[in-house]
């Protein structure tokens, strides 16, 4: 017997604990047996030929099954498999899609089946103009360098400046992993393709005021055509992070968007004064329109009520000449004689008038010799 099978002292030998250890015990099994081969017999002197000639294929039956039993134990160590919360798995059987898997423990079959690990619930991002040093609550952010990236031609003929981030995330695991060779890599041209587009469409002052606008326009394009190249990609966030003029006209570029700044603040002072003014001169403008049309229209009532009180008298009049007559001039005299202060009585005969009746009781206007 071989000193392998015999029992220590001391107790039964451990036995392999985990896969590892048994396909490493193996491996020592195979190296013993080939060293037991070549271990002179005691009774063979020291380079002495063994007895019977060792046949080549002899042991092949062993080894071939040391080796059967190593790959069936490597495939049921690697058809168990974990998924993280984070991910999908996509599972290949034969080289063609079978199934997606979520997280947590799942089997495949050893050798027929080949798993890819996607992450689908991290963010990715790509930077453009610049990159991220130190990325936190105080990041630090690199710009020199990447003028290639960053330097735009508008429509106005004018160099711009532009610094912007593109984030995604995976939505087709499947389509993420077959369609594209390099998601990456498509995502930062199309990316750069279409800023470049939209930027080169627009003035130089509308980029600058406008960049809520340009993101949306640039995030759609992206989604176009990421979705026309079936990457599996979802855009989230278009943000531009600095849009400015190139360090050598920023100099210009202040003087001309100081001047801007002043005359918006000219044109707000006049709309201020306007939106004043207008209202107030508008308001004065009804109250006369008002106050005349209530003029008028108590100049129509008035009109209208005489007309009938006439229309009235002279229906009575009609009827009853003589008395309408006498009831109109006692009403014209008691209207009148209150405020008649003195009354003179002419005589065509007489050359001066002759006081008659002293209504107010005046003692200048009493006849002559009374008192």
């Amino acid at each position: 017997m071989s000193n392998e099978n015999q029992e220590p002292p001391w107790g039964r030998k451990r036995k392999p604990q985990t896969p590892e250890e048994l396909l490493a015990q193996l491996i020592k099994k195979i190296q013993d047996f080939f060293s037991e081969r070549n271990t002179p017999g005691p009774g063979n002197s020291e380079g002495a030929k063994p007895s019977h000639p060792v046949h080549p294929f002899a042991n092949l039956g062993k080894i071939l099954a040391l080796v059967l039993v190593g790959v069936i134990l490597q495939g049921l160590y690697s058809s168990v498999y974990k998924i993280a919360p984070n991910e999908v798995g996509v599972i290949l059987r034969f080289g063609k899609y079978s199934r997606t898997v979520n997280s947590g423990l799942h089997v495949i079959l050893p050798y027929a089946e080949h798993l890819f690990k996607v992450e689908v619930a991290d963010v990715q991002k790509e930077e453009f103009g610049f990159r991220s040093r130190s990325p936190g609550q105080v990041s630090t952010f690199d710009r020199q360098g990447f003028d290639k990236e960053s330097l735009m031609l508008t429509a106005d003929k004018n160099v711009i400046n532009v610094a912007w981030i593109v984030q995604y995330k995976v939505k087709d695991p499947v389509e993420y992993l077959f369609q594209v060779k390099n998601v990456k890599q498509a995502v930062r041209d199309i990316s750069e393709s279409v800023t470049r587009r939209i930027v080169g469409n627009m003035d130089f002052d509308f980029v600058l005021s406008n960049r809520e606008v340009l993101a949306a326009s640039v995030k759609g394009e992206i989604q176009s055509q990421l979705d026309f190249l079936h990457a599996g990609v979802a855009i989230g966030t278009v943000q531009f992070q600095d849009i400015n003029p190139p360090d050598s006209v920023k100099p210009a570029f202040n003087e001309v968007n100081e001047a801007d700044q002043d005359m918006k603040r000219l044109v707000n002072e006049a709309e201020e004064i306007y939106n004043k003014e207008i209202p107030r001169a508008s308001g004065d403008a009804k109250k006369i329109v008002e106050m005349a049309q209530g003029y008028a229209a108590a100049r129509i009532n008035d009109a209208q009520g005489e007309t009938q009180r006439f229309l009235d008298i002279l229906k009575e009049y009609k009827n009853a000449p003589d008395v309408t007559r006498k009831r109109m001039y006692l009403e014209t005299m008691q209207a009148v004689i209150p405020t008649v202060q003195s009354v003179y009585v002419i005589d065509k005969n007489q050359q001066g008038p002759l006081p008659l009746l002293n209504i107010t009781g005046s003692k200048e206007l009493s006849a002559p010799g009374s008192k």
